[in-house]
């Protein structure tokens, strides 16, 4: 018997599916004190929840027989992801099951906006008739900027196209095929700012993406832009969009998410010309049954062994397969981070190549880690080890895959080589004792690195004392140099410079550290 808890509300036809497995016991218990769920989650095999439950690492470390996690949704913000998956417990979402209701949120806010739905309204109903007050502008012939075109940008996209608009699109992970394919424009984010009539954005909220909306992103878009977030809160800087409002550069606002929610306190609260919905872009009858019975049969499956899907932490292999190949499907998955971190530019193609003692077995599982790994930066928890092979294909990038058995310097070896707009760049790695990950190769220099947390890469010319500058920055900025490694060309030429760090490094020390005589780029890559 498996005992199952969902402690968030689930629509009914979810738990029904679970009620009926004569093998599971099913408890709703809802709106539980962290404290009083800790007391609990020792008893059950599996945890449901959306995004009201907070599963902490100390809710996790109670948890003596769980095994699964499931999220009724996209985000895994408040899920421990590294908690669990040291306690070998999976999680698990549901990518696909609220596209089409958050894609048609986006377009109702849009037109909300543009015939000022909301305030007409209210006027109406108190009895006024303000009919010039209103005017409105048309979407026909309006160009729309679309930042982030995964499902939910795409699904956008095509109802803006079917409204006349023009649609321009920035993602540096669509390749230029699949750009063609849809019929857009693809364009950098300058174009975004300059050209649009209306900004819509739909990527993570990412170290990269956070406030890629702000002060100077507004003062290069042009007067009258609409904006709209139906995405993650955070992405949008709401106080810069507020001021922009005020200013007349920006014509309205629509936010259905926020920085903090509920957001009380933000600056949107009370502001003219911007429209507020409760985090709604999941809310219709269909996309909660999607995701109910989405996450219902996976946690369903994974509990009787008949398979593992959406799983964003663990690849779908067999059990005794993957004790053999975990250390080379999380070296993988690491070396997608790192390539992917370095490359920069539209990713069009994936080649990996699989050398000595592990080519000997089925190495899909490493691929789908590694491509999971390189898609992950832009694409966070929407990519995981069931769908990274389908997002490849969907962006268009192209998958090569080659195996030999012949032993090189090391007795197992894989290379993984992205080619993008700007290049193409290579990351080779292998296991130490057949569990202690290493890289041995980036690019065409030779090195020993350790690829964990966070490391500095830079490009510097060979003469003495680099390392000691870079040492003293980081040191006046309390980052300690865990480990260090080099690779050069030839003496006096090119050095790659390989530093583990154990604190992230702000943009600002990275600057200083550019600014260095000798020093050609130096870049933070996060695993």
């Amino acid at each position: 018997m498996f005992k199952i808890l969902i402690s968030d509300s689930l629509a009914e036809e979810g738990i029904e599916l679970l009620k009926k497995v004569k093998e599971f016991k099913v408890d709703v218990k809802l709106k539980l004190p962290p404290e009083e769920l800790k007391k609990i989650i020792k008893d059950y095999d599996a945890l449901l929840v959306r995004s009201g439950t907070k599963v902490t690492k100390d809710i996790i470390e109670a948890a003596d027989r769980l095994k699964v996690i499931g999220r009724a949704g996209v985000g895994l913000d408040n899920v421990d992801l590294a908690a669990a998956s040291k306690r070998g417990i999976i999680v698990m979402n549901t990518p696909g099951g609220n596209t089409i209701s958050t894609a048609e949120h986006a377009m109702s806010l849009i037109l909300a906006l543009s015939r000022n739905i909301p305030e007409a309204d209210i006027s109406t109903k108190s009895g006024k008739w303000e009919r010039k007050k209103f005017m409105g502008v048309e979407l026909y012939d309006k160009t729309l900027g679309i930042i982030g075109l995964g499902r939910i940008g795409g699904e956008v996209a095509k109802r803006a196209k079917a409204f006349g608009m023009k649609v321009l699109v920035h993602d540096p992970f669509l390749s230029l095929d699949k750009v063609e394919e849809l019929g857009i424009a693809s364009v950098d984010l300058d174009a975004i700012f300059k050209e649009s009539d209306y900004i819509t954005v739909h990527t993570p909220l990412t170290d990269k993406t956070k406030h890629i909306i702000n002060k100077k992103t507004i003062a290069r878009m042009q007067k009258g832009v609409r904006i709209i977030n139906c995405a993650r809160g955070g992405i949008i800087d709401e106080a810069a969009v507020v001021e922009g409002i005020k200013s007349g550069k920006i014509a309205g606002a629509a936010f259905d998410v926020y920085e903090k929610e509920p957001p009380k306190d933000s600056p949107l609260i009370g502001c003219e010309n911007v429209i507020l919905t409760p985090h709604l872009g999941a809310s219709t009858e269909e996309a909660q049954v999607n995701v109910a019975v989405d996450i219902a049969n996976s946690a369903k499956d994974a509990l009787l062994g008949c398979g593992i899907r959406n799983a964003v932490n663990v690849p779908c292999v067999d059990a005794e397969l993957y004790k053999v190949l975990q250390p080379h499907v999380e070296l993988g998955e690491k070396m997608g981070l790192l390539v992917a971190q370095i490359a920069g530019g539209r990713i069009s193609q994936i080649d990996i190549k699989y050398s000595g003692d592990v080519a000997k077995y089925s190495v899909s599982p490493i691929t789908v880690a590694i491509v999971k790994g390189a898609l992950t930066p832009i694409l966070q928890e929407t990519v995981n080890y069931v769908n990274s092979l389908i997002v490849a294909k969907e962006r268009g990038i192209k998958i090569k895959e080659s195996k030999s058995t012949e032993l090189e310097e090391y007795s197992s070896l894989i290379t993984v080589e992205v080619k993008t707009d700007k290049g193409i760049r290579s990351v080779t790695g292998t296991l130490f004792t057949k569990k202690d990950a290493r890289i041995v190769k980036i690019d065409e220099f030779h090195v020993d690195a350790i690829p964990q947390g966070y490391m500095i890469i830079a490009h510097n010319i060979d003469v003495p004392g680099i390392i000691g500058q870079i040492g003293t920055m980081l040191g006046k900025n309390n980052i300690n140099i865990a480990t260090m490694t080099f690779g050069r060309e030839k003496p006096g030429g090119k050095t790659l410079s390989v530093l583990n760090v154990d604190n992230e490094v702000s943009e600002k020390v990275l600057d200083e550290i550019r600014k260095v005589k000798n020093i050609l780029d130096a870049k933070l890559i996060r695993l």
